[in-house]
């Protein structure tokens, strides 16, 4: 009995150190820890410098550089607004907002700013591959009507090879802007 019990914990020992399924399995994980490593997910955030970038060029629009605004653009981006209306070329652009600063706004007053770079590896829709600087802030418009409004946009900027603005998507509720701007009885 005694030879008997002697070599089952024998056995038992000798199963319990034997390391190589522990060894299998944690290389497996590891292997795949490497490879999530270095394939990057389908967005991650992209360099700050974007945010600077943002920073400056929307400082340049409130201020009414509209040429320094579009200096930060490609000469094919375009504009589009959350309503489905666009503009096309940055020439296209900069003669809307010229004419729009000259003619129905008189001053623009940022603020509350939020600031999201993401660099899109895989779309998840329509959006496309790369860069793009997200952003919320609030504006405080007065028109050459001498009324004013308070409200807030989003706006997601695409950036090219050339870290230029190809495309701009800009939400916000042209209602009360309208209403801002209409005619008083």
């Amino acid at each position: 009995m005694r030879k008997i019990l002697l070599g089952t914990i024998c056995l038992i020992v000798m199963a319990s150190c034997k390391n190589e399924p522990e060894k299998t399995t944690q290389t497996a994980m590891t292997g795949d820890t490497e490879k999530r490593e270095k394939a990057p997910g389908p967005v991650e955030f992209a360099d700050q410098k974007y945010i600077d970038m943002g920073k400056a060029s929307l400082a340049k629009f409130a201020s009414g550089d509209i040429d320094g605004w579009v200096s930060g653009m490609a000469d094919n981006a375009v504009l589009r607004w959350s309503a489905g209306d666009s503009i096309k070329g940055k020439d296209a652009i900069a003669k809307y907002w010229k004419d729009r600063r000259m003619n129905v706004v008189d001053s623009l007053e940022t603020s509350k700013e939020i600031w999201l770079p993401v660099n899109v590896h895989q779309p998840q829709s329509v959006e496309t591959k790369g860069i793009w600087l997200l952003t919320w802030y609030q504006v405080h418009a007065t028109y050459k009507n001498k009324q004013s409004l308070t409200f807030w946009v989003h706006m997601d900027m695409h950036y090219n090879n050339d870290n230029l603005v190809d495309e701009c998507i800009q939400y916000v509720d042209r209602a009360p802007i309208n209403a801002a701007l209409a005619k008083k009885k």
